[in-house]
């Protein structure tokens, strides 16, 4: 019997399955690319073309793929994209997301080439997928267009050249033409380059033209960030392009609602890109020309749309026919608010406030309807706006009725001087001419009178009139993980919000290890709070005895001293360059407190281990940003220089720099200038080069002219090694050491 044909509904049902396969495990993305392949092809049907073009786009675009892998991956979907593309009655859904995946297969194929020149068939492959693009990027449905825009922009980042010196150890998603070796067989960077200031004149060319298509032009000038920041060669023309455009030149035709929106949106994008760059680049010398465009926009649009709201003046009334009569009474400025009285009887809070008499109103609650962060600017700008007389008279009102409440309230009873069961009845009162009894003898006659159950008369309690105490609740008890977890909180919105302060534009000098900690509020201020807090904080609280284990408190299982720890370490390599400061404070609060505690446990009655921080961090820090360095760099120097002690590991981790050629001038100019600066770790620093000397042939020649001058006595031992050698940084003492 044949199995029944799913319908296509079922088919893509299974399709998103396989999404949902490989959003939950990226692995899964090279087989599901290939098992998808022959579904989504050009012959397939336009749901299964849309889902698959889709998909590719989605999975050339997310981090979770490594490069590498989406490299290999691309050259698998090449032939599927061009077969999509070279299709004239394609539909528009399926070019958009195949323009989409081709702007990030682009980069990926062309490092491909780089590193595979015999690979011709590939290249021709993209070739083709480029030409394809760049010939529809006109004609094609506005939202292709976008897509051509962005394909565009990825070409041009590709093509042209990095402000990155070594992109073979940078970002590797930063593709350029310094990438490309001399002589390669296949990619002329003279042309590629070329073809890339081409395209960016092309797609700078609707804002020269002045276009008000305000799609395109909002996605060219999105496009255009990136640029200047990443290829800073391209930023003077891209500037003075987005400086002659005017976005408010739709503003010359009858504004009707849809082109104020347009024009509201290209004069948006327009600012947000010109302040974004300015903010970046504060040096740029175009800074000035920025800021007056920028003013002369935030001012234009408000002229305009003001012009055009504004209501037609009256025409001059023709001569022999009476004026209308003007109105002479005063109109008050304010708005009139009616504050009618409560009716009687109780009132809740609410209606205390309310002044209005719309029932609709009355019955709307924010506080369901309203998120409160929301309400609550609503309420701060609305009361900032209000005239403060109109206001006055509003509190005053609110008082009013409060106090109209509280006279209306019923008077308490006063025990003293109520009356004991006595009736009044004003009609029936006959005034007696006895003398009036006082209140020993009614009480006496009152005990001595009959009563069918005896009562006692009790003094009714006072304190039952007023407001009982409130009390709060106890909070509950936290227990250690539950402690640990608040102030892990605690610590990162610390953070976030060292984050948000700016270098300080004088530095200040230090004040010291004795320095106080929050002085000033400013970014060191609370660098130190959080690094003593990570060394200071839990400093004494593990002296317990070992008898008095049982007893000890469950610790929780992350402590706040080493999440604060590992804070710093993420902050520090965030921007290592420019926080290098931060880790050698860091490191020498943590240097102090291990002496510190060493210093305590030694004299302390009972024996305790103390756990070191110092060595751990340091060479955290040193694995951490040591992959990062360039043969320019002067933060290892620094770093080294700075630090508290210096120990073998350490200069181990130095040593390990040698294993880049590039890097040996680097690791042997910091080891000398601590030969030299730091008398106290001069042999081990020596030993150090002694042992680059020995084990990297690259770094003999500069390292044997450190050598010669601190450790002659090295070179004596080799030369008597080997009879009759008189070179002593020659092969032949090379050849001995090693």
């Amino acid at each position: 019997m044949a199995t029944p044909q799913l319908s296509v509904q079922d088919q893509i049902r299974q399709l998103e399955g396989a999404r949902k396969l490989v959003l939950g495990n990226a692995g899964y993305y090279t087989q599901v690319i290939q098992a998808t392949l022959p579904i989504i092809g050009p012959s397939s049907q336009v749901e299964f073309r849309r889902w698959g073009a889709e998909f590719l786009a989605e999975a050339f675009a997310t981090p979770a793929i490594a490069p590498g892998q989406k490299e290999t991956l691309s050259l698998v979907v090449l032939e599927t994209l061009k077969l999509l593309l070279e299709d004239d009655n394609q539909d528009a859904m399926v070019l958009r997301s195949v323009v989409q995946a081709a702007a990030s297969i682009y980069p990926l194929a062309l490092r491909w080439i780089i590193n595979n020149s015999y690979d011709t068939h590939t290249w021709e492959r993209i070739t083709a997928i480029k030409t394809r693009i760049l010939h529809i990027w006109d004609t094609a449905p506005t939202t292709v267009q976008i897509c051509c825009i962005k394909f565009v922009q990825r070409v041009v980042l590709a093509q042209t050249q990095s402000i990155n010196p070594e992109p073979r150890r940078g970002d590797l998603l930063d593709i350029s033409l310094i990438m490309i070796p001399p002589n390669h067989p296949i990619l002329d960077p003279a042309k590629l380059e070329a073809e890339a200031s081409g395209l960016l004149d092309r797609m700078l060319g609707v804002l020269q033209e002045n276009s008000s298509d305000a799609l395109i032009i909002d996605a060219t000038l999105n496009t255009l960030s990136i640029l200047v920041r990443n290829r800073p060669a391209t930023s003077n023309r891209i500037l003075n392009t987005v400086l002659n455009f005017n976005p408010l030149k739709l503003a010359n035709s009858p504004l009707t609602p849809k082109t104020k929106v347009l024009v509201k949106s290209m004069e948006k994008t327009t600012r947000m890109l010109l302040m974004h760059l300015s903010r970046r680049n504060p040096q740029n010398p175009q800074i000035g020309r920025i800021q007056q465009y920028v003013d002369k926009l935030m001012r234009s649009p408000a002229e305009i749309f003001d012009e055009g709201s504004r209501k037609r003046a009256l025409p001059e009334q023709a001569d022999g026919l009476d004026a209308k009569r003007q109105r002479t009474g005063t109109v008050s400025p304010l708005p009139q608010v009616e504050i009618t009285p409560l009716k009687p009887g109780p009132h809740t809070l609410a209606e205390v406030f309310t002044f209005t008499n719309n029932e609709g109103l009355k019955g709307f609650n924010a506080g369901d309807n309203v998120p409160a962060p929301l309400a609550a600017r609503i309420s701060v700008t609305t009361i900032s706006r209000i005239d403060p007389q109109l206001l006055d008279r509003a509190i005053q009102g609110v008082r009013d009725r409060l106090a109209a409440l509280h006279e209306a309230a019923q008077v308490p009873m006063n025990p003293e001087t109520a009356p004991l069961d006595v009736e009044e009845d004003e009609d029936d009162y006959e005034p007696d001419y006895y003398t009036a009894e006082d209140t020993e003898q009614i009480l006496n006659k009152l005990d001595s009178s009959p009563s069918d159950e005896p009562h006692e008369l009790e003094k009714p309690a006072l304190g039952g009139l007023g407001l009982p105490a409130y009390h709060l609740p106890q909070p509950p008890t936290l227990n250690p993980d539950q402690a640990a977890k608040v102030g892990q909180g605690s610590i990162t919105r610390v953070f976030n919000t060292m984050r948000t302060l700016e270098d300080p534009a004088i530095k200040k000098p230090k004040a010291g290890i004795n320095r106080l900690a929050a002085s000033s509020y400013d970014r060191d201020s609370w660098i130190t709070i959080i690094t003593r807090l990570a060394t200071r904080a839990n400093a004494g609280l593990d002296d317990i005895p070992e008898e008095d284990e049982d007893s000890k408190t469950t610790m929780p299982v992350t402590r706040l001293d080493d999440s604060i720890r590992e804070m710093l370490f993420n902050y520090v390599l965030e921007d290592f360059r420019k926080r290098i400061e931060v880790s050698v404070s860091w490191l020498s609060e943590e240097w102090y407190n291990d002496r510190v505690q060493g210093r305590a446990a030694s004299s302390a009655p009972f024996p305790r281990h103390v756990p070191t921080h110092y060595e751990k961090w340091a060479l955290r820090l040193l694995d951490g940003f040591i992959p990062y360095l360039h043969a320019q760099d002067k933060v290892l120097t620094r770093f080294l220089s700075e630090l508290p002690d210096l120990n073998a590991d350490v200069f181990s981790r130095v040593k390990t720099i040698c294993e880049d050629p590039s890097l040996v001038n680097l690791a042997l100019t910091t080891l000398y200038y601590l030969v030299v600066m730091r008398p106290p770790v001069r042999d081990l620093a020596l030993n150090t080069i002694q042992d680059i000397w020995t084990d990297y042939e690259d770094a003999r020649p500069m390292a044997a002219k450190y050598l010669q001058r601190w450790r002659p006595g090295f070179f004596e031992a080799a030369q008597q090694a080997i009879p009759g050698n008189e070179a002593p940084g020659g092969a032949g003492v090379a050849a001995v050491v090693t």
